[in-house]
């Protein structure tokens, strides 16, 4: 569904902005999907994880790093944007015993999934204490700061293979939790244009074939992506939009 949104406030969370939107008509999806919200001046919208959900309203937490997210940041309460959503595949949520692994702005989704599966236990990790103050947005969160890795703190965890890890962060933390568990689920960015297939822009290589992140995914089981090599065409650095 795609609805003009009025904002009704953003947030400072560490270096991170929170943004929140009326949630109107649109409904929150499941965790793990994304939404396509208007960057105002910008001709592209910027693909969003849902963050939170709550009172009438849906929360989306960026990374003020790129023209897009910044135009999104500086959104003054009352200013309507265009949100397109729910959209692609999310986190399978009939899990046992989940772990959520989140890595820097990849902690996007992760209090939303938090909430949807009762609060389980959750490992952070951020670049420096100003960032890790973002994680007081997931509860019952171990968190670890560089060069402390997510993967140390996992490697700790008792019967780590019995645990349904649920991850989403930069490539090279999802990489290293698909080595410890083939059937983590893990939450992967790809440049989006549209956010539903029609312009290629998010083709990645999944199994060897080319297939669009936004509609296989963006959320893929480690055995069917990091470990078989899930390359995004043309990539780009982390622009601070959750998968």
């Amino acid at each position: 569904m795609r609805a003009e949104q009025r904002v009704t406030g953003v947030e400072d969370v560490g270096p991170y902005r929170l943004l929140r939107v009326e949630r109107g008509g649109l409904q929150p999806g499941t965790p793990g999907q994304f939404f396509m919200v208007e960057a105002p001046g910008r001709l592209l919208p910027r693909p969003m994880s849902l963050c939170l959900e709550s009172g009438g309203e849906l929360g989306f937490l960026l990374d003020p790093v790129g023209p897009g997210t910044r135009s999104l940041a500086a959104c003054e309460p009352g200013q309507r944007i265009r949100v397109l959503g729910p959209l692609g595949n999310g986190y399978d949520l009939s899990v046992v015993r989940p772990v959520l692994v989140g890595g820097g702005i990849g902690i996007a989704p992760l209090p939303y999934l938090s909430r949807r599966l009762g609060e389980p236990p959750a490992v952070l990790g951020f670049r420096t204490a100003w960032h890790a103050e973002a994680a007081e947005l997931v509860p019952n969160a171990e968190v670890v700061i560089d060069p402390v890795l997510v993967t140390d703190a996992l490697a700790e965890l008792d019967d780590l293979e019995g645990a349904d890890l649920l991850a989403c962060g930069p490539e090279a933390m999802l990489r290293a939790v698909a080595s410890l568990s083939p059937r983590a689920q893990l939450a992967w960015e790809a440049p989006m244009a549209c956010g539903y297939g029609a312009c290629y822009g998010c083709a990645v290589e999944i199994d060897g074939a080319l297939r669009r992140l936004c509609v296989d995914g963006p959320v893929l089981r480690a055995s069917r992506g990091a470990m078989r090599g899930l390359t995004p065409v043309d990539a780009r650095p982390d622009t601070g939009v959750a998968a």
